[in-house]
């Protein structure tokens, strides 16, 4: 066999190998056809040296194969009996004169049999970065002395395949920085367009004479347009005409000065005002023109409505750019045109970027990003003012430790292991009222948006989170209110008629009967006449709590107007007798003196007592008509009295 090789020679690995062999491949140079360029410098060898074999080898992991080849009819051998693997050991030629004479290949089979291989010499073949790929060598079967005029020719047709390899390093260098780049800003585009597009803020691009380029569905659904109805209007005809005087005069190609955030009204298509949080900044091109203008609207109609003294927190928008550039090596002129388009794409990946980062920082709620696994990336201004965490101790950390309430940390992690095992969720895509705690364990109710976008075989969740704690708060109290009488603190005749239905089904339910106690206070109007008002305003405080005392936890005391109470007692299994005991005990309390600001006072009270038993079909109102009912008749017997008296 014909080789620039020997057996069992017990070669050394070079200490780069494996950076060598993923270079080998990532080149395709193996098993590929001939090429010109190699063969004319093969053939050059071969006559310059007078060597009837010349070869061009690259070594992978298992062989040498020849990319190039003179005298040889053998296109690989195995690299443990290559003369090449030892050649790409070091930085200098390889030159062995006597082969017979060379205790590393004396015993070969190659030197004592055919091809009977003496003499050898061979350069190694290095990229850019210093590995030997393989090499370029000469071979006899002919013991000889390799002059300095021969090994410079040597050296020197090495170096040309060395100056080819290397450009074609280049190129593919060149080619996979490209397709990263590209692969950035498809990602880039893709976590824009989806924070655009899924906001549960507004968000449009306005051109420089104000008119709408592009919209989110969160706007649209804001004033009421469809995208193409806004792409025909400017913003002057969005804003209501009380407020037109605080903008800039974009109908005629002005351009906003600064950033603005403002809080004013827009016109909805119905002829409604809507008030929201306006933040306007500029997009500048890398040359600093103004390119256009980024919109975020807030929605603030519910807190407008709720409570006018409810403030929206206002961040001004910074631009903030980035300056980050990459220069690829200097190469061969063939090469400018693929590093200019890299170049290009790279700036295309920071305009999206600094244009997300934007949106992002200056939109008027708390925006979360985090991972398939939960920990925060990214932590917004608004969220750090919100939940007192600072960016740099959120990022890195699970919801679960910074914002979720102790109660609520096991169903959010399960939550996210069947989101990642199934893409089922059931808090994606839609608007939810959710708690959470701040640094300080401060409760808050939150109105929650969270998106999730898949970027290759990884997930991201991105979350806008505004803070309706005060809404809430105040929808609570004014609930209250609602359903309680001002003066004594018991819920009202409106609690009554909706507590009451309740209590029925649960009586039918827990086959228990219910009793309905109906008082009105006897002398209440004389206090009111002696004593004053406010007297008499006191003595209803002082019997409301004598009523709630004189009762049990699960009973339920209501003041339905002036001097009239009523009392739900639910689980009364001897009916008539358990409620006189209840009511002869109120009767007897409610007719205690009472000392009052300007003199003692003393009332009594007429009761009337209905009773409700299981699977009847009296109805709520009937039984209150009913209790009603026998407090006159208590009252026409000569008040101080309780009726019925036995059943019936």
């Amino acid at each position: 066999m014909t080789d620039c090789s020997v057996e069992s020679t017990g070669v050394n690995v070079p200490p780069d190998e494996y950076e060598r062999l993923a270079l080998l491949r990532a080149m395709k140079l193996l098993d590929t056809d001939p090429e010109p360029v190699f063969d004319r410098i093969t053939r050059l060898l071969a006559h310059s040296l007078s060597t009837p074999i010349a070869l061009f080898s690259l070594v992978d992991e298992h062989r040498q194969w020849f990319k190039s080849r003179v005298g040889m009819d053998l296109i690989e051998t195995d690299r443990d009996v290559a003369f090449c693997a030892h050649a790409i050991i070091d930085s200098a030629p390889l030159v062995v004169p006597d082969a017979e004479r060379d205790e590393r290949f004396a015993l070969s089979s190659l030197v004592r049999n055919h091809p009977h291989v003496r003499f050898y010499a061979g350069v190694p073949i290095r990229t850019s970065g210093g590995l030997a790929l393989g090499t370029l060598c000469a071979m006899d079967s002919k013991p000889r002395i390799l002059t300095e005029a021969e090994l410079i020719v040597l050296q020197d047709l090495a170096s040309l395949v060395t100056r080819e390899i290397q450009l074609r390093e280049t190129v593919l260098l060149a080619r996979s920085e490209l397709d990263r780049a590209d692969a950035m800003l498809t990602a880039s585009d893709a976590r824009f367009r989806a924070v655009f597009e899924h906001a549960s803020v507004g968000i449009g691009l306005l051109a420089k004479d104000g008119v709408w380029l592009s919209t989110n569905d969160a706007l649209c659904q804001l004033v009421g347009y469809s995208r193409d109805e806004l792409r025909q209007m400017t913003m002057h005809q969005l804003t209501h005409p009380d407020d037109v005087a605080s903008e800039p005069t974009a109908d005629q190609g002005a351009c906003y000065a600064t950033t603005s955030k403002a809080e004013k009204r827009y016109l909805h298509k119905n002829g409604e005002s809507i008030w929201v949080s306006e933040s306007i900044s500029r997009k500048n091109t890398a040359a600093g023109e103004l390119e256009y203008y980024i919109v975020v609207s807030t929605d603030i109609q519910a807190n407008k409505a709720a409570e006018a003294a409810l403030a929206t927190v206002h961040h001004e928008l910074e631009v903030r750019v980035r300056a980050r550039t990459q220069q690829l090596s200097e190469a061969n002129s063939a090469l400018y045109a693929v590093i200019e388009r890299q170049q290009r794409t790279e700036q295309q990946v920071r305009d999206r970027e600094a244009e997300l980062a934007s949106v992002i920082e200056n939109a008027n709620d708390a925006y979360i990003g985090m991972d398939q696994v939960g920990r925060v990336t990214a932590w917004n201004k608004v969220a750090e003012e919100t939940f007192s965490w600072a960016a740099s101790e959120a990022i890195g950390n699970t919801l679960h430790q910074l914002i979720i309430p102790a109660e609520m940390r096991e169903a959010h992690r399960q939550g996210m292991a069947r989101y990642l095992s199934t893409s089922e969720a059931r808090v994606l895509n839609q608007r939810l009222e959710l708690p959470a705690v701040r640094k300080d364990g401060t409760a808050l109710v939150m109105e929650v948006r969270i998106r999730a976008l898949k970027i290759g075989e990884h997930t991201q969740f991105s979350a806008f989170l505004h803070d309706i704690s005060e809404r809430k708060a105040l929808e609570a109290r004014r609930e209250h209110e609602a359903r309680h009488d001002a003066l004594t603190g018991l819920p009202n005749r409106r609690a009554l008629d909706d507590l009451l239905p309740s209590a029925l089904t649960r009586a039918d339910r827990n086959q228990s009967p219910l009793a309905l106690v109906f008082i009105d206070l006897d002398g209440f109007k004389n206090v009111n006449d002696t004593l004053g008002h406010e007297a008499g305003d006191e003595l209803l405080r002082i019997i409301a709590n004598r009523l709630r005392d004189g009762t049990r936890a699960c009973d339920v005391v209501a003041r339905l107007a002036g001097d009239e109470f009523t009392v739900v007692l639910e689980g009364v299994p001897q009916g008539l007798v358990d409620a006189r005991a209840v009511a002869s005990k109120l009767l007897a309390s409610i007719a205690e003196p009472v000392a009052l600001h300007g003199g003692t006072a003393s009332v009594h009270a007429s009761i009337g007592i209905a009773l409700y038993s299981p699977k009847s079909d009296k109805s709520s109102t009937e039984l209150i008509r009913e209790a009603d009912s026998w407090m006159y008749t208590a009252k026409r017997a000569g008040k101080g009295r309780i009726f019925p008296t036995t059943p019936g």
